[in-house]
């Protein structure tokens, strides 16, 4: 019998970004799905303050190479990896000098909201599924984590649903405490409609925003996973009322086994 594949899309991982219960859930929950005999995938950005040398990151020429378009720009997509010694798993980075060099996260030294970070998490959408594609692997689940990863969901759905790698792929978002009240590049709406993405799937995006981004992700999401305690009270009542599977907040001393079982209700529905 094959494999269950689960790819999972987050944009923090402990040891590499400072330890937050996004960070702790990516890195143990797919530990717990390998030992469990499944096959994994997992990425996340390579932020300009992850220290490649002690992390021990190499790129990878075999995947690297390819160019994505971006509001009529192309940008390199640079893949690199490190390995977690003791979990004997995996990470895959996507880099790309315009958008992951600089040495803050989200927001400058001001503390602004960088004016691309729309774009950014465009080109992690992509690059991770153009990725995936290159590796000739196809994930029965998607997980995606945090604000970053939230159009990959609408890109599996809506821009590689023809491609049979991705075809039967069922996807679950986690929505967590990361919120934020700055809205996106006012363009957002427009680059998204180049990707080829249908108008009456970017309705959430005439005001591009947290909480429209994370309303599409949810949208185009089989399952939920509330990540946090608390979230935006919006998309609680979003999630409520959405129809989805729906897994509520989990301790984090004991939640890996009630994902496991999460993850086979979403398979079998």
């Amino acid at each position: 019998m094959e494999k269950t594949k689960i790819l999972f899309v987050t944009q923090d991982i402990t040891p590499f970004m400072k330890d937050s219960p996004m960070g702790l859930i990516s890195r143990f929950l797919p530990q717990s799905v390998q030992e469990r005999g499944r096959e994994i995938r997992t990425f996340m950005p390579r932020f300009g303050c992850i220290n490649e040398r002690r992390n021990q990151l190499h790129e990878v020429i075999r995947l690297s190479g390819m160019n994505l378009i971006i509001d009529d720009t192309d940008h390199s997509l640079i893949i690199k990896v490190a390995s977690i010694q003791q979990a004997r798993m995996q990470i895959y980075f996507i880099d790309n000098e315009d958008y992951f060099h600089r040495k803050f996260v989200y927001r400058d030294k001001n503390n602004v909201f960088f004016e691309d970070n729309d774009e950014r998490a465009i080109f992690y959408a992509r690059g991770v599924l153009e990725t995936v594609k290159k590796l000739g692997w196809s994930p029965d689940i998607v997980h995606c984590h945090g604000w970053m990863s939230a159009l990959t969901p609408l890109y599996v759905r809506k821009v590689y649903y023809e491609n049979p790698l991705f075809a039967a792929s069922k996807v679950i978002t986690s929505v967590y405490d990361d919120d934020f009240i700055e809205p996106f590049h006012t363009e957002m709406y427009t680059k998204l409609k180049n990707e080829g993405i249908a108008l009456k799937d970017l309705k959430h995006f005439k005001k591009a925003d947290y909480v429209s981004l994370m309303k599409s992700a949810i949208d185009m999401s089989k399952g939920i996973i509330i990540g946090s305690e608390q979230i935006n009270p919006e998309l609680s009542d979003y999630i409520e009322k959405s129809g989805k599977l729906v897994l509520p907040y989990q301790d984090l001393d004991h939640y890996i086994p009630i994902y496991n079982e999460f993850y086979e209700q979403v398979l079998k529905s």
